[in-house]
Formats: C-alpha cells, sequence, structure tokens
C-alpha cells in the first residue's frame, strides 16, 4: 500500500519531523502497529525514515556509515554487509565505499539515503520528498524498488509536492491544509468525487457545428474536442447526439481533474472562504 501526504511545506513538516521520526510518540492518541498498540522497544526497528533534509553523517564513510545504521535497526554484521553490497551493486555505488558524504552530490546522496532507510526490509517506511535531486535514471531505480516493497508487504507513506508522481506510484492520498487534513481517499475516488463531466472527443476530421441540448464545447485542439455534460445529460447521449450529426468520432474518453488541480482547487476554496 501506498499513501501520500501533501499540502504546503510547512503543512507537512508538522506531520514528518525532521530530525527523528520517533517525535511523534509525544503526540495524542494512541498507535497501533501491525494490529497491536505500537511498542517503541520492538517496533522501531520495522520502520524506515527518511527525512527530505539529508540525515547522514557527513564526515563517516560511506560503507561504514551504512553498516552502522543497519546494525542500529537490529541487523547482524554479516547479514547487514551482505545487504549493503546487494544494494551498492544495485544502485552502482560499489566505488563509494570509503568516499565521504560530503563527496556526494544531492543525487548520489540521496541514493544513499534511500539504501540506508531500507537495508532492514522495513515493514512500515516513510518517505520525505524521495525524489528530490535525483535525475530520470535514478528516479525511476528508486520508483521502482519503492514498487517491490509494496508489492513484498511493506506499507509506504509518501509525502510530496510532486503531484505526477503520486498518481503514478500511491494507492490513497490525504491532503493537509496548514496542519488539518481536508481530504483523503483512494486516488481513483478522489478523481471521480472532483470529476467535471468533460469528455475529450476525437474525430477524423472535426465535424460542422450545430446546436447542442446536450453538452457545451470547451474548447478545440487539432481534431478534438473537449465538451461538458450539461446537468442531467448521460455520455451516451452525447455520443448518441454526434452519430446522428454523422460525426466520424474515433475516440470518446471521460477527462478526470490531475490531483494537481484538485490540490489547489480544495487549498483557494479553503482560502477564500477564510477572507
Amino acid at each position: 500500500m501506498h499513501l501520500w501526504f501533501t499540502g504546503t511545506k510547512r503543512s507537512r513538516e508538522n506531520h514528518f519531523a525532521q530530525d527523528d521520526h520517533r517525535n511523534f510518540l509525544s503526540r495524542q492518541g494512541e498507535i497501533f502497529f501491525e494490529g497491536k498498540k505500537f511498542n517503541p522497544t520492538d517496533d522501531i526497528a520495522k520502520i524506515g525514515y527518511m527525512p527530505e533534509e539529508r540525515g547522514l553523517y557527513k564526515k563517516m564513510k560511506i560503507g561504514e556509515q551504512a553498516l552502522y545504521l543497519a546494525q542500529l535497526k537490529g541487523m547482524n554484521r554479516h547479514d547487514a554487509m551482505k545487504k549493503i553490497k546487494e544494494w551498492f551493486v544495485k544502485f552502482e555505488m560499489e566505488s563509494w565505499w570509503n568516499k565521504k558524504v560530503n563527496d556526494l552530490s544531492k543525487g548520489m546522496g540521496q541514493k544513499l539515503q534511500f539504501v540506508t532507510t531500507v537495508l532492514h526490509n522495513p515493514k512500515l517506511l516513510i518517505l520525505d520528498e524521495p525524489f528530490s535531486g535525483l535525475d530520470p535514471v535514478n528516479s525511476n531505480l528508486i520508483k521502482d524498488e519503492i514498487f517491490k516493497l509494496a508489492k513484498n508487504g511493506t506499507t509506504i507513506i509518501f509525502s510530496t509536492h510532486r503531484m505526477e508522481q503520486v498518481e503514478e506510484i500511491c494507492d490513497r492520498i490525504v491532503l493537509v491544509n496548514k496542519g488539518k487534513k481536508i481530504l483523503d481517499g483512494s486516488v481513483s475516488q478522489v478523481k471521480d468525487d472532483f470529476k467535471e463531466h468533460i469528455f475529450r472527443v476525437g474525430f477524423d476530421e472535426l465535424p460542422a457545428e450545430f446546436e447542442s441540448n446536450s453538452f457545451e464545447v470547451l474548447n478545440t485542439r487539432g481534431n478534438f474536442l473537449n465538451v461538458k455534460i450539461k446537468d442531467g445529460n448521460k455520455p451516451a447521449q452525447v455520443l448518441q447526439e454526434f452519430l446522428d450529426h454523422k460525426a466520424p468520432i474515433n475516440s470518446f474518453n471521460e477527462v478526470l481533474p490531475s490531483l494537481n488541480d484538485i490540490f489547489i482547487k480544495q487549498v483557494s476554496h479553503i482560502n477564500n472562504e477564510k477572507i
């Protein structure tokens, strides 16, 4: 499962403390983990947390640091070394072993931080802007690993402002504005809830204009019309109306709003209510 949090940077940082993911233990309420009340001593080793700001020791050698962090999560030295070597090969990091974090670019540091976060195969993985500083190739590399972890049973909480990544990766979303939840649900359900009954109709060639009681034309792009269905009408009626006018239709698809559009609309609506 992938769960996404978004909001203004300050809103998200209220939920993901940048210094230590155990800070949430001081907040009110109860936490249950794997069906039981959360036990910090036993359960903290089953969690992986990757902050947006680099949380690595700048002057420590990379190989030694990866080993140290893996052992902090309860791995023995033999298993930790085996896993580190596997991940370093997978991410083409073999030559980095004796480098220091100071020697790495932001993207290289992000790869290292991801590896140290998932070395112990966490049951719960919290990622704050995991693709920051990465080029498209390395973004896809980490994205593929996120999918694999989820497929193998890891629950992933993913905080970002990159909506296109959310639509591609996540199952559910939570929208936070100024520290308050204003929207949550599955990605497909949220997009469906905010649809505006807009359809994109493609033609071999654009038909002659005609008056319609079932839709209005919003715009024309090439051989496509974007139309909005009027209240009380259904898509089948619009399609039939085009066919009755002998329009050479080759496609008829609903246009759902992007999460970016939904985010802007919801936050703008809330801000306008307070004016």
